[in-house]
């Protein structure tokens, strides 16, 4: 059975189906001895051999599941040129390629996903599931009801006007306001930017929830493997594709 090479070399745990996309189109990628830079190429895994980087690469054999309470001064990222920490820091060797599922921001904290399952990373992040990610959000001043109502109903961030969001008031903390923020989308600092256009920074971000998945009790840097119930719930979201 045939299938499109961006999704073998993601389901091989080389890296998301996202990225395995910019790797083909580098030239990093061959199959059958012949590089391959276009889009849309099948292949049979039982017949073709795959490299990546001149490297044969074959699929997991066993996936990985991991949250991470993800504490602020860290990049979601495999890497980083600047030679900040990552994610990856935290976590360490555990003898198997893991990449996080979309991101959060260098200032930000909380729930972080990382697994070497590429077509569940892929599934998770893609605007068309719409998956839940949940946030606890402490912004500076007290924005009035039209300015929270603007929100709920999708603002202009610049390049992309937000989908309705849900968002409660939890509180006051001295002159600033606390609210928990739901979001099906997941651009780049997406809830910062909301906030900035009505005038009201966020001094303080922490992810709770992705889809059916809480921080729990993780302490800041803590991390686990997701028990087996878990990622069964987790790919229950998107069970007809993977």
């Amino acid at each position: 059975m045939k299938e499109r090479l961006q999704k073998y070399i993601a389901r091989c745990g080389v890296a998301s189906r996202r990225n395995s996309e910019k790797i083909i189109a580098q030239g990093r990628v061959s199959v059958n001895g012949k590089i391959v830079s276009a889009m849309g190429i099948k292949i049979n895994p039982q017949v073709d051999l795959v490299r990546v980087d001149g490297r044969i690469i074959t699929p997991e054999t066993e996936g990985i599941y991991i949250k991470l309470n993800k504490p602020a001064g860290y990049i979601t990222s495999v890497s980083d040129p600047q030679g900040r920490p990552t994610v990856l820091d935290l976590i360490g060797d555990i003898g198997s390629r893991i990449y996080p599922v979309g991101r959060l921001d260098y200032e930000s904290e909380g729930l972080l996903i990382l697994t070497n399952d590429g077509e569940l990373a892929y599934c998770l992040t893609h605007p068309r599931y719409e998956i839940d990610k949940q946030y606890y959000v402490l912004v500076d001043g007290n924005p009035g009801y039209e300015s929270i109502k603007s929100l709920r109903n999708g603002v202009d961030i610049g390049d992309h006007v937000t989908q309705p969001a849900k968002i409660s008031k939890l509180g006051i903390e001295g002159r600033n306001s606390i609210y928990r923020v739901t979001i099906s989308e997941g651009r780049n600092r997406q809830v910062r930017r909301m906030f900035e256009v009505i005038g009201h920074p966020v001094l303080y971000l922490k992810r709770e929830r992705l889809g059916n998945i809480s921080l729990g009790s993780l302490r800041s840097g803590e991390w686990r493997h997701l028990s087996i119930s878990e990622i069964k719930s987790l790919k229950s979201l998107i069970e007809n594709e993977i």
